[in-house]
């Protein structure tokens, strides 16, 4: 959640987020991190003005609306 949050609005890969979580970009971290993910997106849930958009392909952004 902090890389994500200091991060607002960027596109992260998912290899970087891996990478800064000390991670290797594996399939198996990466499904562990998609679980994580939808995990977190469940508290965030809560908070209409938070979300994390996932990209297709490439990773994700963490969004904050006014």
């Amino acid at each position: 959640m902090h890389y994500l949050g200091t991060h607002p609005g960027q596109l992260l890969r998912r290899g970087d987020i891996l990478r800064y979580l000390g991670e290797e970009d594996d399939f198996f971290q990466g499904r562990s991190l998609d679980v994580f993910i939808s995990r977190l997106r469940k508290y965030l849930a809560a908070d209409p003005r938070l979300a994390i958009e996932s990209v297709r392909g490439v990773g994700l952004r963490f969004l904050l609306n006014n």
